[in-house]
């Protein structure tokens, strides 16, 4: 008789969760309060009691081939950045092709700060800033880097837009790595006058704010609070799993460390410098095998010391916050979760093997058919998926034709590749005997 797995709520990790338990030969029952699945990404003209908001213009901060899931790319006629609507759309087109509604029960009943980094959706040559950054080379190179190195080619990184000090943006601690805002609109609108920097809010009175400099605005139509989310597990009792200063203790942010079996796991509570999508998916990988017995977790002494390491390294790297314990690198997140069931790609036998896709896979975006290459799920239009990643991309923007002349590769180009590779291999393999 297949294991049973209660599934709450059925948002994107609920669904990747549904879908992974299918593949493992589990049986999910998905349960969400709502009438419809999408969680936050449902959007609603009036705001629900005791549920998460989206407002009506929100766009997605990473790309569609860094968001997409490992096995369901995103319809080559979509926008590289989405609207809401179209990560709903992409939703349901996940459900209904892999027939997940199925397994879902509707609940009808309603229930609902300091300077920051802020960077465009465009990089360099009009790529998306999320695929241009988001590689194993770069993550190669900053993993060898010393902290405060790493900080200053952030900072650098950072101003190479526009000077955060002259648009009052500046952080004030820039000796953590904190995670950006996404927003294409900001420094226009600071700069004709829509929109007017301040410091923190002093306090409130009955029509007016007054910040910290003594300055007061008065007259005001509403307060938008944006700052953040309490978790809590309403549905589980406190001997289950604990929330203690909105950190919760789990082992890769998955499986609590002191249940005796592991019946348990959290999809999603990360908040990773990428796209939620695809990492909550791979946690659903692991959790389902995990749940079927095929891979088991290590000792609870070890978790407990990987998970206290993890956080010092957290709070070292992004500072302490009421959320850093969700903070992740994604390309380190990703991979720490894809040793588990063993579909990490290894690039060097890749290059012995398929240089063209090995290239693509140290130089190109970490996207999330990486993990379908090998090992368990493996999924036979990966590589394919990976050598036309960028194609898909910028179809959607060459609405009109414009020819240019072929450039030849020059040698000069390809001994600075070559020089490029060796060195990322040579740091590669310094960062795994690191790691070892």
């Amino acid at each position: 008789m297949a294991k049973k797995v209660a599934i709450i709520g059925a948002g994107c990790s609920g669904l990747a969760a549904i879908k992974c338990c299918l593949e493992e030969g589990l049986e999910p029952t998905c349960f969400e309060k709502c009438n419809d699945i999408g969680g936050l990404w449902r959007y609603t003209e009036s705001v629900e009691d005791k549920r998460a908001s989206l407002y009506t213009s929100v766009v997605t901060n990473t790309s569609k081939e860094m968001t997409c899931y490992s096995d369901f790319p995103m319809p080559e006629d979509f926008p590289t950045y989405l609207h809401h609507s179209k990560v709903l759309q992409y939703l349901r087109l996940y459900a209904n092709h892999f027939r997940l509604l199925k397994y879902i029960q509707f609940e009808v009943y309603l229930s609902t700060r300091e300077g920051t980094w802020v960077l465009s959706r465009i990089s360099k040559h009009g790529y998306p800033i999320d695929m241009a950054l988001s590689t194993r080379l770069a993550f190669l190179i900053s993993s060898s880097l010393p902290l405060s190195v790493l900080v200053r080619l952030n900072e650098k990184q950072m101003n190479s837009w526009f000077d955060h000090e002259n648009y009052g943006l500046k952080p004030k601690n820039r000796s953590v790595l904190k995670e950006p805002m996404v927003n294409d609109y900001l420094p226009s609108l600071i700069l004709y006058g829509a929109v007017r920097v301040k410091p923190n809010i002093s306090r409130f009175t009955e029509t007016s704010v007054i910040f910290e400099d003594g300055t007061v605005v008065e007259d005001l139509d509403e307060v938008i609070f944006a700052t953040g989310y309490n978790m809590s597990f309403p549905f589980l009792d406190d001997s289950v799993i604990r929330v203690e200063d909105n950190k919760v203790p789990l082992y890769k942010n998955v499986f609590p460390l002191h249940h005796e079996k592991p019946t348990l796991a959290f999809l999603g509570l990360v908040q990773p410098l990428g796209s939620i999508l695809p990492v909550a998916e791979l946690q659903a990988r692991w959790a389902t095998r995990i749940f079927k017995g095929i891979v088991h977790l290590p000792s609870v002494q070890k978790m407990k010391a990987y998970y206290k390491k993890s956080m010092e390294n957290k709070k070292k790297c992004f500072g302490h916050s009421r959320s850093h314990g969700l903070q992740s690198y994604y390309i380190a997140h990703m991979d720490e979760i894809a040793v588990e069931i063993g579909v990490r790609p290894s690039i060097t036998c890749f290059f012995l093997t398929d240089p063209k896709l090995a290239w693509n896979l140290l130089f190109g975006p970490c996207t999330a058919y990486q993990y379908r290459l090998t090992g368990s799920g493996k999924w036979t239009g990966a590589r394919k998926a990976i050598l036309s990643q960028w194609s898909r991309t910028l179809s959607p923007a060459k609405t009109r034709v414009v020819h240019k002349n072929d450039e030849p590769w020059s040698i000069a180009k390809l001994i600075i590749g070559l020089c490029v590779l060796s060195t990322a291999i040579l740091l590669g393999f310094n960062y795994l005997n690191f790691k070892n």
